[in-house]
């Protein structure tokens, strides 16, 4: 007699009921978290005697009247639509130089042969702990000196050096678990290593350095520190951060209802960045995790 085997097919949705605790306390969480970003986002609308006298919910159940004009004194009374392009020019820029260095450091230490690298890349990895508030002191008083205090340049340099180590350590990781197969192929066809890191490290690291960049663009968008430090207060240089700043009078709280609205301002461009770029920050965030 021949032996039949069965195969029974798992049944469809058998594991559902487990992960149904999984998928209310994740609804639960995104609850908590969504309810007061609606309540700011409604109270962007209202007027400053609504905000102050009632609470944003009483927009659906009285009827309040809702208008877009927070939304525009922000962005002609107050200087916020010269605050987002200045916010821009700081940004992007600061980005753009960090991933230059970055990224070629990182495949320097991970790829190239040279006395001391180990000692090198200990010391990159030691500069990411250093707190950012014991660099401060020193450096503006050396921006005094050259002419750089409130000037884009000089805030550029310090985001820059400020964000290098980490943006060096996370590539470094990129870089070495690459196949040695590939740079070994390469260097049997002639490339040097300036065409190796340009025509096989960079084009396989997309997902890492659109990982990086993200973090960083983000980073340096919310700044307000370095910002405040290195820029001041000037509406000609000053970002965003720094103009939602003086939007509020931190004595008796009058413009509150104008925060609400630039904050949603503010944040329009990071929600963009997410939205079309979630892909390459998801599998940036993995890069490097398995050979």
């Amino acid at each position: 007699m021949t032996a039949v085997t069965r195969h029974v097919r798992p049944r469809v949705g058998s594991a559902f009921p487990r992960r149904i605790p999984v998928h209310v306390t994740l609804v639960l969480i995104c609850g908590l978290w969504a309810v007061p970003v609606l309540g700011l986002f409604v109270n962007s609308f209202r007027t400053a005697y609504d905000v102050t006298a009632t609470g944003w919910w009483h927009a659906f159940t009285d009827g309040g009247a809702l208008s877009l004009e927070n939304y525009r004194q922000v962005l002609t009374a107050n200087h916020l639509g010269e605050a987002f392009v200045n916010s821009l020019l700081v940004t992007f820029p600061a980005v753009s130089v960090l991933m230059c260095v970055a990224a070629t450091a990182a495949f320097a230490l991970a790829r190239m042969e040279f006395p001391g690298r180990a000692a090198v890349a200990a010391g990159i990895l030691a500069l990411a702990v250093v707190p950012v508030q014991v660099t401060l002191a020193p450096v503006l008083r050396l921006y005094n000196g050259a002419g750089l205090a409130g000037t884009f340049a000089g805030v550029w340099l310090v985001h820059t050096g400020l964000a290098l180590p980490f943006a060096i350590y996370l590539l470094r990781s990129f870089f070495a678990a690459l196949p040695r197969d590939l740079f070994e192929a390469g260097e049997l066809d002639g490339a040097t290593t300036l065409e190796m890191f340009v025509r096989i490290a960079l084009p396989l690291a997309r997902p890492a350095l659109a990982s990086v960049a993200i973090f960083q663009i983000i980073w340096i968008w919310n700044d307000l520190l370095i910002a405040l430090i290195f820029l001041g207060g000037d509406p000609t240089v000053a970002p965003l951060t720094v103009a939602i700043a003086n939007l509020v009078n931190t004595s008796t709280g009058q413009g509150a209802e104008l925060l609400t609205a630039a904050a949603f301002v503010a944040m329009s461009l990071p929600m963009l960045i997410f939205v079309f770029l979630h892909r390459f920050f998801v599998r940036g965030l993995l890069a490097g995790a398995l050979k």
